[in-house]
């Protein structure tokens, strides 16, 4: 599978229709699904990903309501709300690993809207100086870190054949 699916209004490429078609069932799947919604002014450079996307004051996240796509225009409704709203891009992005579309407007040839999948957020703990071990009992292994100084232990619970790929790593 591609990572990035892209469709531009009059795009001359082979697949600018196929490209369009799997932007508009990705969009339609949205149905029901929590989305957050973040525009932003696309910077001088034109390059997006130069973008802050971390949450700001008018951005949304809300459950969308009837994605669809009639014509090239996209369609959806916010939960409590009678209007349909819509957007009618010039281009597409779809970043299939993250769950993003990129919608860049017709209207407004300065703004990229992003509507994704709210990104699971992991804890990050660092440790300077672990103190490893590994635990064995029957066909059960467990790795064990731990870190003095913020009294902390994890247990990590091993597979075969996880032991076997991280005996593979040195």
């Amino acid at each position: 599978m591609q990572v990035k699916t892209i469709w531009q209004q009059g795009g001359t490429e082979a697949n600018n229709a196929e490209n369009f078609a799997t932007i508009s069932q990705w969009w339609g799947s949205l149905n029901g699904k929590t989305v957050t919604w973040r525009q932003r002014l696309i910077p001088e450079t034109g390059n997006v990903q130069d973008l802050n996307w971390d949450p700001q004051r008018f951005d949304e996240e809300f459950a969308i309501a009837t994605p669809a796509i009639r014509g090239i225009t996209l369609y959806w409704k916010k939960p409590g709300t009678p209007d349909e709203r819509n957007t009618t891009p010039q281009k597409l992005e779809l970043n299939h690993l993250q769950q993003e579309l990129y919608i860049y407007p017709q209207s407004q040839a300065n703004l990229v809207i992003r509507v994704a999948l709210p990104q699971v957020v992991y804890q990050t703990v660092k440790i300077a100086q672990p103190q490893l071990a590994i635990e064995k009992t029957g066909d059960r292994t467990v790795l064990i870190v731990r870190d003095e100084l913020q009294r902390l232990e994890i247990q990590v619970n091993l597979s075969p054949e996880q032991l076997a790929n991280l005996q593979q790593l040195n």
